[in-house]
């Protein structure tokens, strides 16, 4: 039988109250951004942000709690910007939405910050000491390899594919310094945005994997903004060492998915995107338990070890009280579907 999960990678938005104290306190310029040094008043507003969001998950019952990532100045690009191999260049604009970030200029070889293990190990504290957790379990997330070679700009290493494997070796160290968790999401959206080359997927999939070895955990491909190139799927499925790959239901070709699915098979885990993470509009809980349903009617399976029901991009585009509710949606999802 299959396990259904409500979980979500993060990327949470700040609450209002902490968007104007971090105004005040950090600046209003690019250079007032995230560095990773930042004061012990900073580092004390993001503590009391990172306990609403593991209180806001275990409030809507959710089984796998992530940090939130309130701390991401720069959306995924964040990993990367606070460390001293990287210079900050001019904005970006995120993807196709109305987003920005610093550009990460690698200017020296990458090494380990443990800036992200730090944020986990104060979410893990949380959680344990929290009441009601006993059922939920740690989550952790980073950028997938491929997205982040793609958001960054390489001043050092001269070759794309040496640089593809910098930024593989310098996310496996970080998820090395982890604390223990039960699953790992690894954000991939330029995989279905800027789809490697034909003839180089192997090579983004050899970046995945030498993350996700690093972990025990399980480790989910989160993708998002649409369907996988159909040839890339399949690479995915066969190469990138994941136990599931996160797939956007919510896009308009999600038959394109679906047919991947019916075609090439799929990891024995499955990560649905089934809440619209830019939308305000609130799905109801039977709507996504049947966008489920109906997704599985289509897969000539028996079924797959664990879905895990989750947005379909992150939430950060929405206010904090939506942001909430998809939260609840996802979680009362899972119970109807029980």
């Amino acid at each position: 039988m299959t396990e259904r999960v409500a979980a979500t990678p993060g990327l949470y938005p700040l609450p209002d109250r902490a968007k104007e104290t971090l105004s005040d306190l950090k600046g209003h310029q690019k250079g007032d951004l995230l560095s990773g040094d930042e004061s012990e008043a900073i580092v004390a507003e993001y503590d009391d942000v990172r306990a609403e969001y593991v209180d806001d998950q275990l409030d809507a019952g959710l089984d796998l709690i992530s940090e939130g990532q309130g701390r991401w100045d720069d959306m995924i690009a964040h990993p990367l910007t606070v460390s001293d191999a990287v210079e900050t260049g001019g904005i970006v604009r995120y993807y196709d939405n109305n987003n920005f970030y610093r550009d990460p200029r690698v200017v020296d070889d990458l090494g380990v910050s443990g800036d992200v293990a730090g944020e986990l190990e104060k979410a893990a504290d949380l959680l344990d000491d929290a009441d009601g957790a006993a059922d939920a379990s740690l989550a952790a997330t980073l950028p997938g390899p491929y997205s982040l070679a793609d958001l960054a700009t390489d001043e050092h290493y001269g070759d794309e594919a040496e640089f593809q494997a910098a930024i593989a070796e310098f996310l496996a160290g970080e998820v090395a310094a982890f604390p223990d968790h039960e699953t790992l999401f690894l954000l991939e959206p330029s995989l279905v945005t800027n789809p490697p080359a034909e003839g180089d997927e192997e090579r983004a999939t050899d970046a995945i994997a030498t993350v996700a070895a690093e972990t025990d955990a399980d480790v989910v491909v989160q993708t998002f903004y649409g369907a996988l190139d159909e040839k890339l799927y399949a690479h995915l499925v066969d190469e990138a060492g994941a136990d599931a790959l996160g797939l956007d239901l919510v896009a308009g070709d999600r038959d394109d998915t679906v047919y991947n699915v019916q075609e090439f098979g799929s990891t024995d885990s499955l990560a649905l995107g089934l809440v619209d993470g830019q939308n305000t509009l609130v799905e109801e809980p039977e709507t996504v338990a049947e966008r489920v349903e109906w997704f599985e009617e289509q897969i000539p399976l028996e079924g797959f070890d664990r879905t895990y029901l989750t947005p379909n991009t992150e939430l950060f585009y929405l206010p904090t009280n939506k942001y909430r509710e998809k939260l609840n949606a996802l979680a009362a999802a899972a119970e109807v579907l029980d």
